[in-house]
């Protein structure tokens, strides 16, 4: 379906924090550049006829002020759009509220980078489930996203078909690429300086158990 080695090296993957209006925050930011034309791209993570093709429908009014609804997933209100540059938006999941931020970037003739930017507040809750867990538990959400974008634009913009995509998740390369695309946010958190190599490993080790349907090592 993809090329795993090129796919987990077109990705660039950050750990960061930042300060925003609600507090202090970390952020996990994932981008990749594409063979399209800015405003292309900018039509495939906005036109809600055109986002089911390589993501999750999405339902409500994608536009300032908006509302909107993943299927299966998310909600939240769009916050800021600046047409074809960017849009940030509340990412409301499970009783908590996130942030992600898109931006796009034109980089030559008909080449386009995307980063997405997922941000979270510090808090008790949000600290606790990074040591477990690690920047991979969102990262690597993101990274799948990633996957779809690319089939998309290297099929001349064609649907994805979503079935095949989590078939293909659940396979031995599909495993392959979220135990490599780990590794990589493992080495991430590591950088960034908020966890140690033994403890990114172990929160990278617990987020590809859960991604690939392992049992989880256990401690001590």
């Amino acid at each position: 379906m993809i090329d795993v080695s090129e796919q987990i090296n077109s990705v660039r993957r950050q750990v960061g924090s930042r300060t925003i209006e609600a507090g202090e925050a970390r952020t996990v930011v994932v981008s990749q550049t594409y063979p399209a034309a800015t405003e292309d791209l900018w039509d495939a993570c906005t036109n809600p006829e055109r986002i089911p093709r390589w993501f999750s429908p999405v339902t409500g009014e994608l536009k300032l002020g908006g509302r909107y609804q993943v299927e299966g997933n998310a909600g939240g209100t769009v916050e800021r759009c600046d047409p074809p540059k960017s849009f940030a938006a509340t990412w409301e999941f499970n009783g908590q509220t996130s942030w992600i931020e898109v931006r796009l970037t034109p980089e030559g003739d008909e080449r386009t980078r995307f980063e997405l930017e997922h941000i979270a507040l510090v808090n008790d809750e949000g600290l606790a489930f990074w040591d477990l867990y690690g920047p991979g538990a969102v990262g690597l959400g993101w990274d799948l996203a990633l996957i779809g974008l690319t089939l998309h634009f290297a099929s001349g913009g064609e649907q994805v078909d979503p079935k095949a995509v989590e078939a293909w998740g659940m396979s031995e390369e599909g495993k392959r690429f979220i135990s490599l695309a780990s590794e990589k946010w493992r080495d991430a958190n590591v950088e960034s300086g908020f966890a140690t190599p033994e403890g990114a490993q172990a929160a990278a080790d617990r987020t590809t158990a859960f991604y690939t349907g392992a049992e989880a090592p256990q401690e001590g």
